[in-house]
């Protein structure tokens, strides 16, 4: 009797179990589509297709760690007069390119981030443009933020980084253009306010071993101009560095002295070791008012970059300034940098 009540009770609940399965099917989901990054070679190396367009983007950076030495090394702040100062930097950039009628279409954004501790920490727009069949307009450096490889020389303007609009047009040798640029944050003189505008032009190319850059530029508010020649040659272990600089009074353009003239050789001591020596020379150095002292200046340096291992590199850099009417300073920096 219980091996027969046994056996249907077992029966029973199989039935049961069937059925509940039968009712309540479990269909398994199709997978959904995977839409892999491609590769843009258009464009250069690190590129990659944005996922469901055809615009091609990179991202870079580098990381990197600096130790300033000298009287008030932290960009001469009066808050800041130790002889030594530690900081570090990220700097990433984003760049989309997309094909267009006109040519390539290409948007740039760089956003750099700066500790000089825990809590004194700064991010800025260092630039932020677009720029298509040879017009650019945003936020970037102008041709003014250019200088020899070395440290020593100092040749550009004040501030480098304007709202700008320009057009340049080049080829693989040769490049000239024009821009307008906003000069709220450059020199103004007493009598002026920070809304200045100002007109500068640049070109500049290569020709085997040697290549060449003029830049000039007119301060409309302050009625200054400056225009600037340099070059570069290879000779022998290096390549020799020559520029030359006149300011016909200060301006956003240039304030550190009415003419100037810079020298360096930049030698290739080895794959990995450049070492880079020079000397600039300032006539009416620096600005006594609203116009040019009657002071002269030397100064002297040397920079030594060694890359460790691929995308890693050291620099050190000392300079000595001699003013003529003024304490003469020794400074310089030691920096670790990976970029990627």
């Amino acid at each position: 009797m219980n091996i027969k009540s046994l056996l249907l009770g077992s029966a029973a609940a199989l039935a049961v179990v069937s059925g509940a399965q039968a009712a309540d099917a479990i269909v398994a989901a199709e997978p959904e589509p995977v839409e892999y990054v491609r590769v843009c070679d258009a464009y250069g190396t690190g590129y990659f297709y944005i996922p469901g367009t055809e615009t091609c983007l990179k991202i870079n950076g580098y990381i990197r760690f600096q130790v300033d030495v000298g009287d008030q090394p932290l960009n001469g702040s009066d808050s800041n007069d130790s002889d030594w100062d530690a900081r570090t930097r990220g700097q990433v950039q984003f760049t989309a390119k997309s094909d267009t009628e006109y040519g390539p279409l290409t948007g740039v954004i760089v956003m750099q981030f700066n500790a000089d501790n825990a809590s004194d920490q700064s991010a800025k727009l260092d630039s932020a443009y677009l720029d298509i069949a040879g017009f650019r307009a945003g936020l970037f450096y102008s041709w003014w933020d250019d200088g020899l490889s070395g440290e020593t020389d100092d040749i550009g303007s004040p501030v480098t980084l304007h709202n700008s609009i320009r057009y340049q047009y080049e080829t693989d040798a040769f490049y000239a253009g024009i821009s307008v640029d906003e000069l709220e944050d450059g020199f103004y003189k007493s009598d002026e306010e920070p809304n200045n505008v100002g007109v500068a032009v640049g070109l500049g190319g290569k020709a085997g071993a040697f290549s060449y850059q003029i830049t000039a530029g007119y301060d409309v508010d302050n009625e200054e101009g400056a225009v600037r020649a340099m070059g570069t040659v290879d000779i022998g272990p290096g390549t020799l560095g020559l520029a030359a600089v006149y300011a016909s009074g200060p301006s956003s353009y240039y304030t550190k002295a009415e003419w100037a003239i810079a020298a360096e050789y930049a030698i290739k001591a080895t794959d990995k070791l450049k070492i880079t020596p020079g000397v600039q020379y300032y006539s009416n150095y620096y600005v006594a008012g609203d116009d040019f002292s009657d002071d002269d200046a030397w100064k002297v340096g040397l920079t030594v970059d060694y890359q460790i291992v691929d995308n890693f590199y050291a620099k050190a850099s000392v300079q000595y300034l001699d003013p003529e009417n003024d304490d003469d300073s020794t400074a310089g920096y030691f920096r670790l940098q990976r970029s990627f």
